[in-house]
């Protein structure tokens, strides 16, 4: 199984602030990186009057988009997959795959909190917490890592660590 790590907090906490800031550091290690985002609410992607809109308006179970440079699927699923489901269907050829979200499953998390209370507790496999209250000397009590906001490479150290030395 491909390693796999989920940023999870609150709404507008900087999840995905934080995700966008650490994949260039995987990146420079020559880790090949996937990421998955879970929305608990429906979503659309494809723009209404565009060719796989219409194929999917028609019916299609599954509709794909390729070119030479991105490749795309739209597909709706019998029932929800699970995050190892999709891993496994979908991330064979990369090296590391961050989520954001999927708060109730078993993979290992890191809690982004920005002046609002932790939402994870540490039975959930909740391994460290990104806190940007760190410089204000008000960090949270806790007994997994913490980690300052801004410590994008120190945070991208700990998940390396993390993942990697415990396969």
């Amino acid at each position: 199984m491909v390693p796999v790590i989920s940023i999870v907090g609150r709404s507008n906490s900087g999840k995905t602030t934080l995700i966008e800031n650490i994949i260039p550091i995987f990146k420079e290690r020559n880790l090949r990186v996937g990421t998955i985002k879970h929305d608990a609410h429906r979503f659309d992607i494809d723009h209404e009057g565009k060719d796989t809109w219409r194929m999917a308006q028609s019916g299609a179970d599954k509709v794909l988009i390729s070119s030479k440079d991105k490749i795309a699927m739209i597909e709706k699923p019998i029932e929800e997959k699970s995050i190892h489901e999709l891993i496994q269907e979908h991330f064979q050829h990369v090296d590391i795959v961050i989520t954001e979200g999927y708060k109730q499953s078993n993979i290992p998390k890191i809690e982004v909190i920005r002046f609002n209370l932790p939402i994870i507790p540490k039975s959930n496999n909740l391994i460290g917490i990104v806190d940007n209250r760190i410089e204000e000397n008000n960090p949270i009590k806790t007994d997994v890592e913490v980690f300052d906001f801004n410590n994008y490479i120190q945070i991208a150290n700990f998940i390396v660590k993390y993942l990697f030395s415990t396969k």
